[in-house]
């Protein structure tokens, strides 16, 4: 590969420009992310995308053309300052860390050991002596008070470490009224720089980040979610400080203000966050028309964030696909043949996802079985045992099959002997924003839906007839819209054959779109030469769509 030089950075020669991305994860279970560094490099982009490593050592390997990096995020910040401090001002009696707890616990733990040892060895020593040889008797009296002493110790030391916990989750809320109104004055004196104070955490992110960012003086960077988001827009302030007309494109996956609190300042802070760091994105992208007028609505943006679906690869990447076992066959693996009606969920098992209205409608459905391609490499999901139970409980435990993921580029053909797909979430805010990678992945298996009226999800599958809607958690309901959809599935498969629908729900469309902003952000690119791509893949590659706010008609 030949190299360019000349503004004192390594690059290949032809790149059209230097993309760094960021996200902050591990890179690999997160294929929106993945998908945007190859189809980026493929387009003839230098990408190099930067993620967290789970060691102390930084981690590379290539994804196609780009170059992942993870770097190693030390989090001395993500100790909250009261832990430090301890709880003296508010339960003066309370061991001030827990170390000094477990400390003090052992102590009285070890000493209450040696008395029972003094004993026992006064003991035997009296018993080899023989009658009247020594008095264990005596020896007994001298230890009373000592044992006395201990158990009121241990006493003592439990009372004062349980106020410690007591306080320590008390406190791990931040709701206590002098934390509400401490948490007010910051919010009233610093607006948007409250996060300094409310979550200091999120420094690490960016000392950790920044130099390498700096290094490379990217052209363009790309910013996935939330937190990378004010890394991201640091690192082109300083950019464009030193001479680099750097820009920043604003990935934004998914509704901060819906997303679960973890505490009472875990909202505000993130909040306060992205508003201070969102005014510096040149362009902003996200994954539905919903969640874009949001974020219009929210940081007051002078352009309406563009859509990129989270849509599966309809062509992947030929060593990736080379080295890939064969996409198995799913009746196989369930044990059944073609004439039993089969059910597929795909993704993570969680309690916000609704599998548990799944599993209970098969007692209404006698025959009908359930596939929940839903166990990634290693440890199960936590809540996957809760389901199994249920499973045991309900007794269906022959019409329900637990199985391993298969690679992203094959989960549509593994669920296309299907009958139907479900999608059981729960009502969550930003569940009701967006299209998940599992509609997509489900629409092109060609497979009728069966989803809850989240609604997002509920409006495309009315509009385009794919499938069904029940409510959610309503087993009743659920019920109804499975064997509507069993009774008929050709009428529902037929959506599919609208010209252009699947076309459009494919990510090399959406890598069109990208690609497109990345150009116009960095004018002179367009004519730049292209990645060559396999001949195969160009010729299947889906019609350019043309690139369009998020306001317009989408996806069909």
């Amino acid at each position: 590969m030949e190299l360019d030089t000349t503004d004192g950075q390594t690059r290949p020669r032809g790149s059209r420009g230097r993309i760094v991305m960021l996200v902050d994860n591990g890179v690999r279970n997160d294929s929106r992310v993945q998908k945007s560094a190859r189809s980026a490099a493929e387009a003839g982009w230098d990408v190099i995308l930067f993620g967290v490593s789970p060691t102390r050592e930084i981690q590379s390997w290539k994804i196609g053309d780009a170059e992942v990096r993870l770097v190693p995020k030390p989090s001395p910040l993500s100790h909250r300052r009261q832990d430090l401090r301890g709880p003296r001002l508010r339960n003066p009696l309370a061991y001030r860390t827990p170390q000094i707890a477990a400390y003090r616990q052992q102590a009285v733990k070890a000493w209450r050991a040696d008395l029972r040892f003094r004993a026992a060895a006064a003991k035997a020593q009296s018993q080899a002596q023989g009658p009247g040889k020594g008095s264990a008797s005596g020896s007994a009296a001298r230890l009373i008070v000592p044992k006395v002493t201990a158990k009121a110790m241990g006493k003592w030391v439990a009372l004062r470490s349980g106020m410690m916990r007591r306080t320590k989750r008390k406190r791990a809320k931040f709701d206590a009224p002098i934390d509400r109104v401490i948490t007010n004055v910051w919010q009233t004196v610093m607006g948007e720089r409250a996060w300094r104070q409310m979550l200091p955490y999120l420094w690490d992110y960016e000392l950790a980040f920044a130099k390498h960012i700096d290094d490379l003086k990217p052209d363009l960077i790309h910013a996935h979610d939330f937190r990378m988001l004010g890394v991201g827009a640091r690192a082109a302030v300083r950019g464009r400080a030193a001479g680099y007309p750097v820009k920043l494109v604003w990935d934004a996956h998914e509704f901060v203000p819906g997303l679960h609190s973890h505490h009472e300042r875990w909202l505000p802070g993130h909040v306060a966050w992205e508003k201070e760091h969102a005014v510096f994105a040149d362009a902003v992208i996200t994954v539905s028309p919903s969640l874009a007028d949001l974020l219009v609505e929210g940081h007051g943006l002078k352009e309406t964030p563009y859509v990129v679906l989270n849509a599966p690869v309809s062509h992947p990447d030929p060593e990736e696909e080379a080295a890939a076992d064969p996409t198995p066959d799913l009746r196989e693996m369930c044990g059944i043949g073609p004439d039993v009606p089969l059910l597929a969920f795909c993704g993570g098992i969680n309690p916000v996802r609704g599998v548990e209205t799944m599993i209970e409608g098969l007692k209404l459905m006698p025959d009908v079985h359930v596939a929940l391609v839903s166990t990634p490499p290693g440890k199960p999901f936590p809540a996957t045992a809760k389901i199994l139970k249920l499973v045991e409980e309900l007794g269906v435990e022959d019409r329900v099959h637990v199985l391993p993921f298969v690679p992203h580029w094959q989960v549509p053909e593994f669920l296309s002997t299907a009958n139907a797909a479900v999608s059981p979430l729960l009502h969550l805010p930003n569940h009701e924003l967006a299209l998940s990678n599992k509609f997509f992945e489900y629409s092109q298996a060609r497979l009728p839906l069966v989803v809850s009226d989240i609604k997002t999800m509920a409006e495309m599958v009315n509009r385009t007839g794919q499938g069904e809607v029940f409510k959610a958690q309503d087993t009743e309901d659920y019920v109804r819209a499975v064997k509507a959809v069993l009774a008929d599935p050709e009428r529902y498969r037929a959506a599919y054959d609208k010209p252009g629908l699947l076309e459009k729900w494919t990510w090399e469309a959406q890598a069109e779109v990208l690609d497109t902003i990345y150009s116009r952000l960095l004018p002179g690119t367009e004519a730049a030469p292209r990645a060559a791509r396999p001949a195969a893949a160009a010729e299947k590659a889906a019609p350019a769509p043309a690139l369009r706010p998020s306001g317009q008609e989408s996806g069909v």
